[in-house]
């Protein structure tokens, strides 16, 4: 999809539809969870990334549109036991939840206990297309190395979720100056997700995805969802660039690697 000159063809739509609108800070109010799911019904974006107490006024608020509503499970740090997940996950679905994502238990995933984590994920996974919905599983990769990556990765395919996620963007961890802070989707993990899931898992990229050009550069790695608080600075940014309903061909920037992590 892209070239040595960085370039790759889109369409404002298809920028919309990789969006998920995210409305998971915690002080968030209900008059700013309206105002979000406004910004996420304008834009005619993927979904609306809510906490699960706000699915029934998600579900009003979209009804008759185009976007889903996008749930939460697990979240941030995806520590209740696998039994509350799994009842997280599809009093969820059934609430009108269509796209699920959890955060998988990252202490179980540095511990090597993959025979926990995959029952887990596998539970959750039957729960919610069971109910209609697809899963999303948050690795948080700022906690993890590589081969946990990889691993989740394989487990995911193996169980048949639909998307593997980056980052919840609250994966805080404790830098060298004693500052808490997040990497979030880097381009080294997402290449290395796209390369070790299956042709039918998507790569969902989330935290610190802030720009078209960032939005772009990871589009081009095979990514086909972000999680983004910055839906309207993206977008008018891409109208800006000249980006239409009609395939446009498109110049971006490349995200810088970041460095750091766990």
């Amino acid at each position: 999809m892209t070239s040595p000159t960085n370039t790759i063809t889109v369409t404002l739509k298809q920028l919309a539809k990789m969006i998920d609108h995210s409305l998971l800070h915690p002080t968030m109010t209900d008059a700013d969870i309206l105002a979000g799911l406004k910004i996420a019904r304008d834009n005619n974006v993927a979904t609306a990334c809510v906490k699960p107490y706000l699915i029934p006024l998600a579900k009003k608020e979209l009804s008759g549109f185009d976007v889903l509503v996008c749930p939460v499970i697990g979240f941030p740090h995806g520590n209740s036991t696998t039994e509350i997940k799994v009842q997280e996950a599809l009093a969820a679905a059934q609430a009108g939840g269509q796209e699920i994502d959890m955060v998988v238990n990252i202490g179980k995933v540095l511990g090597g206990d993959w025979e926990y984590v995959k029952r887990e994920i596998d539970e959750i996974n039957k729960a919610v297309t069971g109910n209609g919905a697809i899963l999303k599983v948050i690795f948080e990769n700022d906690y993890l190395k590589p081969e946990h990556i990889i691993k989740l990765c394989e487990i995911c395919t193996e169980v048949g979720a639909a998307f593997v996620k980056t980052s919840t963007g609250y994966g805080f961890v404790k830098q060298a100056d004693g500052s808490y802070n997040y990497l979030g989707a880097t381009i080294s993990d997402l290449k290395l997700m796209r390369k070790h899931s299956g042709p039918n898992v998507q790569i969902k990229a989330a935290g610190g995805v802030r720009t078209l050009d960032d939005l772009l550069h990871v589009m081009s790695l095979g990514v086909t969802r972000i999680g983004a608080t910055a839906t309207i600075p993206i977008l008018e940014a891409a109208k800006e660039r000249g980006i239409t309903d009609e395939p446009t061909v498109v110049t971006f920037k490349p995200m810088q690697e970041k460095a750091g992590g766990y």
